[in-house]
This record gives structure tokens, C-alpha cells and sequence, in this order.
């Protein structure tokens, strides 16, 4: 009886132990979770500026093409004809 008795504080002991190792883990794990959250909310924010970025550019792009072929057209003679 004795040594059942002993067991079972021990056992009782050990399982102490383990939730407070549980309970560290936990928190680590938490803390790790935080760390990644951090991260991937940099990573979107990265993203969506590199997206502004490319759309600007594109943009610009655009505007300098349509430049260009205003340039173009200046050059063309006009539509009337020398007979007329």
C-alpha cells in the first residue's frame, strides 16, 4: 500500500513538472507564432508596395508611349489632299 501511495505522489509530482514544462512550451510557441505573424505582415506590406510600385511604373510607361505617338502624329502631314 505504501509503495502505491508513493507512486502516486510521484506520479502526481511528474505531472506537475510536466505542466509547468507544457505551459513554457506554450508560451515559447506563442511567442514564436507572434514572430511569424510580424513576418508575414511585413512580407504583405511588401507586396502591395512593390504592386504600387510595378502599377506607377506601368503607368509612366503608358504616358511615354502615348507621348511618343502624340510626337508622331505631329510630324504627319494632314489629310487633305493638294488636289482638293
Amino acid at each position: 500500500m505504501w509503495k502505491q501511495l508513493f507512486e502516486l505522489i510521484r506520479g502526481a509530482l511528474f505531472l506537475g513538472k510536466d505542466v509547468v514544462e507544457l505551459r513554457r512550451e506554450v508560451t515559447l510557441l506563442r511567442e514564436e507564432m507572434s514572430e511569424v505573424q510580424k513576418a508575414l505582415n511585413q512580407m504583405a506590406h511588401n507586396f502591395e508596395h512593390l504592386a504600387d510600385r510595378e502599377k506607377l511604373e506601368r503607368e509612366k510607361l503608358l504616358l511615354q508611349l502615348e507621348n511618343a505617338i502624340l510626337r508622331l502624329e505631329r510630324r504627319l502631314p494632314s489629310g487633305k489632299s493638294s488636289k482638293e
